[in-house]
């Protein structure tokens, strides 16, 4: 592959789409039970690096409408993995935290998903595993440049 920067972001865009899709559904086939579909776990997870957020910034952690993300909030209220806190500041505004439940989902879910990938990781040659670990630190400030 050239590395110039249409060949690198084709390239990088159809890989990382592969890779994220691949590794929910390798983490989600030997699960005991069903997982949040997949849009809630990224709720929770915002939630739970943020406590107090508020939906407008979780909507714009995961570059999302906010109208989505209420609703989505208001699905994990009902079923007991958030609770809705009223801003102090602002009357007409909620702030959101995880129940004690979600925390114990969302952790359980994350070591899982992180052992899935360690395993996959541990197959690597020394030589792509030090690749991989050298443009981190460059997908990090894409990601930035991308608005994320």
């Amino acid at each position: 592959m050239s590395a110039t920067p249409g060949a690198v972001a084709d390239e990088l865009s159809v890989l990382l789409g592969r890779l994220h899709r691949t590794l929910r559904r390798a983490s989600r086939s030997d699960l005991p039970d069903e997982p949040l579909p997949s849009a809630q776990m990224e709720v929770l997870r915002v939630v739970q690096n943020a406590p107090g957020i508020g939906v407008k910034a979780v909507a714009a952690a995961l570059g999302t409408a906010p109208n989505t993300v209420s609703t989505l909030v208001g699905d994990l209220t009902a079923s007991g993995h958030l609770e809705r806190l009223p801003d102090p500041q602002n009357r007409r505004a909620v702030r959101l935290t995880l129940t004690a439940s979600a925390t114990e989902l969302v952790d359980g879910y994350t070591d899982h998903r992180r052992r899935i990938a360690a395993a996959a990781a541990e197959q690597l040659g020394s030589d792509d595993l030090e690749a991989l670990a050298a443009a981190l630190p460059a997908l990090n400030r894409l990601l930035v440049l991308l608005g994320g």
